[in-house]
C-alpha cells in the first residue's frame, strides 16, 4: 500500500480522492484539511507521497511542501500538485519546487489513482529524482 497525505481544503473534493484512491485498492490515505494540519500528522503517518492543492488559506501547497520537506527523512518525499490554474508560469513554478506531477481542476477522479501510481514507479526506478 502507498501511503498517501491528501491536503485539499475544499471538503467534497477531500471526501471525493480519499474514497476514489482507498476504492483502487493501492492505498492508504490521510486527508488533511489544511497544510497545518498534514505537517502535524506527517511523522505520525509516514507518507510515501504528498497530493496537495495549492491555493489553501494559510499555508498553500507550496508552503506546506516546504515545511514538510524541512522535517528529517523527507526532504525528497515525492509530491503532486492539485490547482485550479493551469497557466505555464504557474506550471513552472510547482515543477521548480519540486513536483513531481501537476493535476489541473477539474481533474478526472477515476485516473487520479494511475497519475500517483505512475509517478511513484517513477521515483522507484530512478526516472525522476524525488
Amino acid at each position: 500500500m502507498i501511503k498517501v497525505i491528501h491536503v485539499e481544503d475544499d471538503d467534497d473534493i477531500r471526501e471525493l480522492v480519499g474514497l476514489s484512491l482507498e476504492i483502487s485498492g493501492e492505498f492508504e490515505v490521510l486527508s488533511c484539511a489544511s497544510g497545518s494540519e498534514a505537517l502535524s500528522a506527517v511523522e505520525a503517518f509516514k507518507p510515501d507521497v504528498l497530493l496537495l492543492d495549492v491555493m489553501m488559506p494559510n499555508m498553500n501547497g507550496l508552503e506546506t511542501l516546504d515545511n514538510i520537506r524541512s522535517l528529517e527523512g523527507y526532504s525528497k518525499i515525492p509530491a503532486l500538485f492539485v490547482t485550479a490554474r493551469a497557466g505555464v508560469g504557474e506550471n513552472k513554478e510547482l515543477f521548480e519546487a519540486g513536483a513531481l506531477d501537476v493535476i489541473v481542476k477539474p481533474f478526472e477522479v477515476a485516473t487520479l489513482a494511475k497519475q500517483i501510481l505512475t509517478v511513484n514507479r517513477r521515483v522507484k526506478v530512478g526516472q525522476v529524482a524525488a
